[in-house]
């Protein structure tokens, strides 16, 4: 669904007489790789970006020449390449907000026994740009630059509470359009989570984005021009029940996102 949703937006964008539809299919080219993929081929990279292999097949070869892909000699598969990194290390250096979070993100993974994540849309999904785990042996694992789903994640659900309503509107139409049949269910888990933000300060997912997994969030404006991120505590639900989720960590993680909030403002 996420490939699709993304190829359905490209198209949208042709419609945009300065959208540059050749840029957009290459950075697409290097979005489809994931986090576990050690390489892909052009087939399996036409079949990610819902494009024509012939065309996949230039946009790997042009990219390999820039250094953002790499080609294996053995497999002739592609890897991303040090131009990629490149790009990807300087934007997290920058990240000054990454850098405040990171000890009251580690206090709070300790104190809940779970994963503290701070993520930011990517598009149609969530991106990790931060995750710390407790020290306890049950905890989720998951890796820095892995996407989840949107929709039915806590972290994705904050940001959609917090972000300006014309925003919301506008980035769920794309998921109205893919999917009428489901629209109305998805309208009411949204219109549940904006309610939940309200209420409670946060939205949850208990068992939403897989089951057995507990998890709540707050979203907050880090200023400088960067994108609304969220913060996430997540867990399996034997070892992090509801309660101590809305009780003991709710609290904290909305004073948290607060202090960050007011921190970035003075940056």
């Amino acid at each position: 669904m996420m490939q699709t949703l993304q190829a359905t937006a490209l198209e949208d964008g042709k419609e945009d007489r300065h959208f540059v539809t050749a840029l957009a299919r290459g950075l697409e080219v290097l979005s489809c790789f994931r986090t576990g993929d050690k390489a892909l081929g052009n087939q399996e990279i036409a079949k990610r970006c819902k494009l024509p292999k012939s065309t996949v097949s230039r946009l790997t070869y042009t990219l390999t020449k820039l250094g953002y892909l790499i080609q294996l000699e053995e497999s002739g598969k592609y890897r991303l390449g040090t131009s990629t990194l490149a790009l990807g290390s300087y934007m997290m250096a920058r990240l000054d907000v990454k850098q405040m979070a990171k000890p009251m993100m580690q206090e709070l993974a300790e104190f809940a026994k779970a994963t503290v994540s701070l993520g930011t849309r990517d598009r149609l999904a969530m991106l990790y740009v931060e995750n710390f785990r407790s020290s306890a042996a049950l905890t989720l694992s998951v890796d820095v630059g892995s996407r989840i789903p949107l929709l039915s994640s806590a972290l994705g659900r904050a940001y959609l509470a917090e972000i300006s309503p014309a925003e919301r509107v506008e980035l769920l139409e794309r998921f109205r359009e893919y999917d009428e049949q489901a629209w109305p269910s998805i309208q009411s888990s949204i219109n549940t989570a904006l309610e939940d933000y309200r209420a409670l300060g946060c939205t949850r997912s208990f068992g939403d984005l897989q089951a057995h997994v507990n998890g709540i969030a707050v979203a907050f404006n880090p200023g400088g021009g960067l994108p609304v991120m969220a913060i996430s505590c997540a867990g399996p639900a034997f070892s992090l029940s509801q309660e101590f989720l809305l009780n003991e960590v709710r609290p904290r993680l909305i004073e948290m996102a607060r202090k960050l909030q007011a921190s970035a403002g003075r940056t």
